[in-house]
């Protein structure tokens, strides 16, 4: 038996570690897309690449036991562009760039579940394994389902995965609706007349203009957001100026909105907007806004939900599931296909202890790997596994 056709967790740890030390960002993940259809090849299942601006995978694989519903399972593939600061043998050989976000993990778990239930197919139906490129702000999910990834490989539903910092090894989270917030980014250029320091009247001071609006924005979360629902605006980046006598003439803003609910959104993109036009009349200046509404927000299906929290129940190492936990402010484009296809997304604890997504000294837990095996394999027996052969 080779150790792809069923791959023990010193292989799985072996290929998440190498996929650690090779990390590649949104759409340029080669190796990785290479690494990944060798082993699905290894493993004997029908593989179609190319997809998702070039780098994406999908392997489908029959049951044994006859016709049955389809179903996708999706991972995410790509890395981040952060400068990795752990002292460990597989940190990242590609300087400014780091599997931060677990990504290596969850393409390990996903690939493993593949290995294993090509050798074992014993259920009814088709599984479709979903191998997704740039999901880091960059929305590859949203460009494999505009490409027809549903039409191509037709399934009735589609599951995610992602492991959560701060929740311990064995333990899971699932959510009845809400997941993760929709994500919208936005870029602010204000320009007046730039002047001396010292006579401020004879220019335009857009840095007081922008600390202005930096404060007045927050009032659309404070006082035009319900109190019942949940939005974030953070201005992240402030651009002006290089030297200390002069206003400058530019200042540029960047940041994020988030929210769940969509009528919501829309009505802060507005609110956005007016109070922008408003303060450069103000002020006299002129306002170049760039608001781009990224990722919709993950919202789960009850039923399909249900269906995830079973599958995990019944794992011997799984010691609590969580279903009370607040959704998260973060985002995902697992949303797209939730849009397009009911579903469900859940958490796998990464470890109490563990840094925070995002950060320089994350990494994946390599005991979380062969549990996240286990609870894709379990789901596909779950849902496929007793519908008769016909």
């Amino acid at each position: 038996m080779t150790e792809t056709a069923y791959p023990d967790a010193d292989t799985l740890r072996a290929w998440r570690q190498d996929f650690h030390r090779h990390p590649e960002t949104a759409f340029e993940e080669h190796r990785t897309s290479r690494r990944i259809a060798e082993r699905l090849t290894e493993a004997g299942l029908e593989i179609v690449t190319g997809l998702g601006g070039g780098t994406g995978i999908v392997a489908t694989l029959e049951g044994r036991r006859g016709p049955g519903p389809s179903i996708g399972l999706r991972a995410d593939i790509d890395a981040l562009d952060v400068t990795e600061l752990n002292d460990v043998a597989h940190a990242s050989g590609t300087p400014g760039k780091m599997h931060a976000c677990g990504h290596d993990g969850h393409t390990t778990m996903l690939l493993g579940a593949a290995c294993r239930l090509a050798r074992d197919p014993d259920f009814a139906g088709r599984v479709h394994f979903i191998f997704q490129p740039a999901e880091e702000s960059e929305g590859g999910g949203r460009v494999m389902v505009e490409e027809g990834l549903f039409e191509r490989f037709p399934m009735e539903a589609v599951y995610g995965v992602h492991n959560w910092p701060g929740l311990a090894i064995g333990e899971a989270a699932v959510h009845d609706t809400a997941v993760m917030a929709a994500f919208d980014v936005f870029t602010l250029t204000l320009t007046g007349n730039g002047c001396h320091a010292a006579m401020p009247h004879l220019g335009t001071d857009t840095l007081l203009a922008a600390c202005q609006l930096v404060t007045q924005l927050q009032g659309l979360i404070s006082r035009e957001t319900p109190a019942h629902q949940t939005a974030v605006l953070s201005v992240t980046q402030f651009h002006a100026g290089d030297a200390f006598n002069v206003i400058p003439e530019t200042v540029e803003l960047r940041g994020t909105l988030r929210c769940f609910d969509e009528p919501l959104r829309a009505h802060l993109q507005r609110r956005f907007q007016a109070a922008v036009e408003s303060l450069a009349q103000f002020h006299g200046l002129s306002a170049d806004l760039d608001y781009q509404p990224r990722y919709p927000a993950t919202i789960n299906v009850p039923e399909h939900a249900e269906r995830c929290a079973a599958a995990l129940e019944a794992l011997p190492g799984i010691t609590r599931v969580h279903r009370d936990l607040p959704p998260s402010m973060a985002s995902e484009d697992f949303a797209f296909m939730l849009n397009a296809r009911p579903g469900a997304y859940i958490w796998l604890g990464n470890g109490e202890e563990s840094p925070a997504l995002h950060n320089p000294h994350y990494d994946f837990d390599d005991r979380l790997t062969p549990l996240g095996v286990d609870y894709w394999v379990a789901l596909v027996r779950q849902l496929l596994g007793e519908h008769p052969t016909r």
